[in-house]
Order: C-alpha cells, then structure tokens, then sequence
C-alpha cells in the first residue's frame, strides 16, 4: 500500500485546519469577554450546588434536563470550579457542534462540509460567546445522532440521542423526526433496537425522578417553560423591521461595533434571516426528498432529507423568541448545511460547471446570504470577537472575589459590585442564606445569578436563582417566602427599565418587596442606579429568622 504524497496529505487536513482556525481566532477574547449575569450566572451556580447536594426542579428551578448539570459538575469536581472551567466546557460543546456539521457534511466533499462547519462556528458563537448553556450540547449530539443513525450505527444513535434530551428535553420534535426517518428503511428488528437504545440513553431521567420527584419534574420542566414562561418572554414574529423588539437587544446595541459594508437595518436583520432560517429548512426538505426520490437507495440522499427534517423539528425555538440568540441556535444547523444542498442540486441538475466550481459555488452560497443579509449579528460579531483576541474593541470589567472572577460589560456596575462584595464579606458569616433579586420584586425578568457563584459559602434562599416573568412573580411562587428565609438580601436595579410587548411588563404581588421592608434594613447603595435606587444594594436581616 502506497504511502499518500504530501499534496494528499494536504487535500485531507486542510478542510479541517481552516475550520479550526474559524473556531479559534475568537477564543482568547472570548475567554475575556463579557457573560450574560444571569445565564452564565446560573451555569456557574446550578452544577456547584449539584456537587453540594441540591437536586434540580427540587431545590432550584432548572427549566430543562439535567443532563449539562450532571456533565458541568463533573468537570468542576475533577477541575475545579472556575469561569475558566465553564467558558472551556462551553468552548467545547462548540467544537462538537462544529466537528459533527463536518462529519455529516462529508460525503458531499471535504471543502463543502468545512464550508458548513466554519458557518455554523460564525453563527453559534458569537451571541452566547463560551458560556455552557445546554441547548448547544443538546444541538451537538442531536446531530451525532444524526450522523450514527444514517450509518447505520444504531446503539450509537440510541445512546446519542438520549443524551441530547438529557441537555435539553425540547430538542424531542427534532430528535424523534429525525431518527423516524432515518429508522424507515431498517428492519424491524433494526429499529427495535434503536428504540431500545434511546430508551437506555434516556434511563438517567428515572435518576432524576426519583430525586427531584415526579410532581417537581413535571412543574418544572414542562408547566413552567411552556404554560407560564412562555407570555412573559415570546416576542413578536415576524420581528419588528424598525426596532427591536427584544429588551437585551436594545441593550447591546448600544455598544455595537461599527460596520463599513452595506447593509439593511440592524431591527430588520432580524425579520431576513428568520426568512433565510425558514427557506434553508426548506430548501434541505425539498432537495433532500427529490433525492431520495430519485434514488431510495443512497445514503446520501437519505441523510440529506434526515438532516432536513431534523432541522424543521428545530424551528420552535426560533419560533418561539425569535432574538439573535436562539436565531442563532437554530440556523447554526440548516444555514450551514445550505452547502450539502446546493452541492446536491448543481451534481444533478447541471454539468455546465466544473466539479471544482461547483464546490465553490457550494461552499460560498451561506456566506454570501448572510453577508448580504445579517451581517451584524453574524460577521460582525464574530470580527469584533476576534478583534478582542488581539486586544481590540475590548470593554470588559472585572469583578473579583478572591480565586473567583466574572467579567461584566459595564465599568459602573462591576464597580458597584467589587465594592459592596468587601461589605458582603464584612456583615455576613458562613452559611447565611443570600437572596438576589431584581429592584422591584413584582416584577422579575432577570437576575444577576452570578453573585451566587462570587459568593459560594453563602447558599442561595431561593428555588429562583434564575428569575422569569410570571414564574418567579406569579403568586402562587412562594418568592415572599424565599426573601423571609435569607439573611442577607442583594437587589439590582440594573433590568428595572425591562420593557418588552409581552406578559413581562405584568406586575405581581407585593409581598416580596413588604417582607424585605419588614425584616431587613439597608446596609449598602451601590453605584447610580434607576427610580433613586443604587445599581445594587445590600440588606441584612434586622429581625430574627
């Protein structure tokens, strides 16, 4: 057997190299760059209390499986607990993400599937940066599923799949299309076992039942995300064209990098690649059921439909708040597979262009599409990201607590906290109970859950460390109760301006804010904040508990 020269040698590793440099130009800034509070906040937290024994839907409201913090509590009991150890497993969810883009991509060409990989890096990374939220780990094995199950490898799919529901138990649509379709040609027999090996990926879930308990399970994963969070955080679709319509979206924009190309309205951004979103889950339906059509015996052909109608049992989540995040979580997968499509056409329907130019043509049409469409929620970021890596356009602040650090995207605000943690330290002991909430709390759209993380040997009072709108404030939410059972209380008044067309502008009860007022005296205002408050101020408990 001939060794391969050096020039096949190239032809083989270079797809990947040139994906791998799209993936890790932005990672140093990244590393260093601002965390959503409340997301990163909880992603820090939740796993750590794991560790301490607190059992999610239990003891802390967890909106979707607990598979990301059974796998985060792993990693920081081996390698300690760290926004370092988080942004790294985040980073690599992301990787895996991107490496099976590729892998399913490949029968179309190694060029066309590193097209697809490196699109899909530009559009997941950016919104989130590396923080550990579970959708992309779901998104990640839900697509290596994919990939096992049109090979064939059934126990491999099985397994996968049930681990993508572990991250997230709404990935179910996309995962079951999926594997439905994929499983039609098999044996009975075949598919038998493919049920059976979902079914043991999924038995973890009797793990979390008989911990959390059924009721609390059944509240917390499916009641509260799709009965009582969904008025208070759906958006309207289509987007607006002269605004946003999206409360952080206002908010970051105001901090956007510029942008010299052409393009159309950042709001309008929006509206176009949802309708990019939409016609590239089209185009891989149609394309991939003409070519199974055509020919009912290629793998190609039916891992091209699977792909597709995995990509539709995905739409929901866009649907559902169509904001550049979970825009982006879900066109990450169709937009970069539009590369397999557009291959799969030109293969069959022209000969008129070389080989070569077809895989050019392939390879270039998301590009194209999103550079002409949404540039700034895509391109941009990601060069602004990058810009980062080598020291510029950086406007990150740090807040520091001993070993601990979380880095904030305003200079008041980490100010504000850097201070009020030395008198945090000063009126609190070891094991008081903390509570963080918003300034007003009737009203709770956000957290700044990363305070719990700062502040370890303090455990949490509350079951809403992560705070939404007409869960945390309905008034049946037991919040007043929480807020009686701390010790020391921390709000912020940071999100108090939180407008948005949605049930989050509702106001619930009052009992929270007449406990506070009752058995709590202000130790600390912190920084200028909104309605005469500080950014942040810290009471401590003046009656006994």
């Amino acid at each position: 057997m001939t060794k391969p020269s050096t020039m096949e040698r190239l032809e083989r590793w270079l797809p990947w190299l040139a994906v791998g440099v799209v993936l890790a130009l932005p990672l140093r800034g990244l590393l260093r760059a601002p965390g959503p509070p409340m997301e990163e906040g909880f992603m820090l937290v939740f796993p750590e209390r794991v560790l301490h024994g607190d059992v999610p839907n239990n003891d802390f409201l967890h909106l979707y499986g607990p598979g990301s913090l059974w796998a985060l509590a792993a990693v920081f009991k081996t390698l300690g607990t760290s926004l370092w150890t988080e942004r790294l497993a985040g980073y690599a969810q992301q990787v895996a993400l991107v490496a099976a883009m590729f892998a399913v991509a490949r029968p179309w060409g190694r060029w066309v599937a590193a097209a697809g990989a490196a699109m899909a890096a530009i559009i997941i990374v950016p919104p989130i940066g590396l923080t550990a939220l579970a959708w992309v780990g779901g998104l990640a094995f839900g697509l290596w599923a994919m990939a096992a199950a049109t090979r064939e490898r059934i126990v491999l799919a099985g397994l996968l799949a049930g681990a993508a529901l572990l991250f997230r138990l709404d990935l179910v649509l996309a995962v079951v299309l999926g594997l439905f379709v994929a499983s039609r040609t098999m044996p009975r027999a075949r598919q038998y076992r493919l049920v059976a090996a979902v079914a043991a990926g999924l038995s973890p879930y009797l793990v979390h039942l008989a911990l959390a308990g059924p009721g609390n399970v059944w509240q917390g994963m499916v009641v509260d995300p799709l009965f009582h969070l969904r008025g208070g955080r759906r958006l309207p679709l289509p987007p607006s064209w002269s605004h946003f319509d999206g409360f952080l979206q206002r908010a970051g924009q105001l901090n956007a990098p510029g942008w010299a190309l052409p393009a159309p309205p950042s709001p309008g951004q929006l509206t176009l690649w949802l309708l990019l979103l939409v016609a590239s889950v089209a185009a891989l339906l149609v394309v991939g059921w003409s070519a199974v059509r055509r020919d009912p015996k290629s793998t190609r052909a039916r891992t091209l439909f699977v792909l597709g109608v995995f990509s539709f049992g995905l739409l929901p989540q866009a649907f559902q708040r169509a904001d550049t995040t979970h825009l982006a979580w879900v066109s990450a997968v169709p937009i970069g597979l539009l590369p397999i499509a557009v291959r799969e056409v030109l293969d069959n329907r022209t000969r008129r262009l070389s080989p070569t130019r077809r895989v050019i043509v392939a390879a270039a049409t998301p590009f194209v599409l999103l550079l002409a469409l949404v540039p700034h929620f895509t391109f941009r970021t990601y060069v602004d990201a990058t810009a980062q890596t080598f020291g510029y356009h950086r406007e990150s602040y740090t807040i520091r607590r001993g070993q601990r650090v979380f880095y904030y995207g305003r200079k008041d605000a980490a100010d504000a906290v850097n201070a009020m943690l030395v008198d945090v330290d000063r009126l609190s002991h070891p094991g008081d109970r903390l509570f963080v909430g918003t300034g007003d709390l009737r009203k709770t759209p956000y957290s700044e859950a990363f305070l719990y993380y700062l502040l370890p040997e303090l455990p949490p009072a509350t079951y809403y460390i992560e705070m939404d709108p007409g869960v945390a404030n309905a008034a049946d939410s037991g919040l007043d109760r929480d807020v009686a059972s701390a010790d020391l209380v921390i709000l912020s008044s940071i999100r108090d301006d939180w407008d948005e067309p949605n049930d989050s502008r509702d106001v619930g009860p009052d009992g929270p804010n007449q406990v506070l007022a009752r058995d709590f005296r202000l130790a600390g205002s912190y920084g200028a904040g909104l309605f005469g408050h500080g950014l942040y101020e810290l009471y401590v408990r003046s009656t006994p508990r």
